[in-house]
């Protein structure tokens, strides 16, 4: 069996933010679905979410390769499979959560500052010129626009339409009368019972129960290490000056997304 570790927050990949995106993992995902004597794929999943464009992406490719190599496909949740990292799971054809895991967080967010009255303030005067009512939309140094919200929200509830409609066709027992997309997040043991989850456990066991003891777990990419250590090879030699400060503000970013979730 193909084991493929899905670990971090998820939008495009840069030299100062690496996270999960469908370009960091489209090798990785051929990887797994191509590898030789397999009888099915594992996720690893262990994600607080991030950009709903990658995350939908990412579910797309890992369902286009399972349907071509006729494969299925199992995700375990670690700590959390959160917004994004639930959708992804939800490419599984089985998901199996650690009694403890959070699941869920089926909603969108946006989130940003407001300098305008900061900038009045130390008397810096802003000037901005468009072409288009909206390019400006929400700009952090000007007072919120009621119809620049209003935009925003209606962005905000096709993808959440995507999202909940994309759960529903994949997750066919949730619970009848429950209502799973506020964007609350549950524990394994409570997801199983809402029908977000198929089971509680971990890769070994579950596996070995249904493959047999003798069921070999190929890893196809090992972990990229603690985002502290990517940060202090960043800072290393040959880094550049302007480096280490993007790289405390990717991982202030990274930290924030899991400290939703008390994690």
């Amino acid at each position: 069996m193909a084991v493929l570790r899905l670990n971090g927050a998820i939008g495009a990949v840069s030299p100062i933010r690496p996270g999960l995106s469908i370009g960091s993992l489209a090798a990785s995902l051929e990887r797994a679905f191509t590898m030789k004597r397999i009888s099915a794929v594992a996720l690893i999943v262990n994600s607080p979410g991030g950009s709903a464009a990658q995350s939908h992406l990412i579910y797309r490719r890992i369902r286009a390769l399972a349907a071509e190599k006729k494969l299925p496909v199992f995700a375990f949740v670690e700590d959390a499979a959160a917004s994004g990292g639930y959708m992804i799971a939800c490419a599984a054809d089985e998901i199996i959560a650690d009694p403890a895991s959070l699941v869920g967080s089926i909603g969108v967010v946006s989130a940003g500052f407001g300098f305008d009255k900061l900038i009045e303030r130390i008397g810096v005067e802003r000037r901005v010129h468009t072409q288009g009512e909206a390019k400006a939309m929400l700009d952090p140094f000007r007072p919120e626009d009621p119809a620049d919200v209003e935009r925003l929200k209606a962005i905000q509830a096709d993808i959440q339409n995507l999202f909940t409609t994309l759960v529903t066709e994949r997750r066919p027992k949730l619970g009848a009368g429950q209502n799973l997309f506020t964007g609350a997040v549950w524990s394994g043991r409570q997801a199983l019972a809402l029908g977000l989850v198929d089971a509680v456990g971990d890769l070994r066991t579950t596996m070995r129960a249904r493959f047999g003891d003798k069921v070999e777990l190929k890893l196809v990419a090992e972990a990229k290490g603690s985002l502290v250590a990517r940060l202090l090879r960043r800072a290393g030699p040959g880094s550049t000056a302007g480096g280490v400060p993007d790289a405390w503000i990717a991982a202030v970013e990274e930290r924030a997304a899991w400290a939703r979730f008390g994690l």
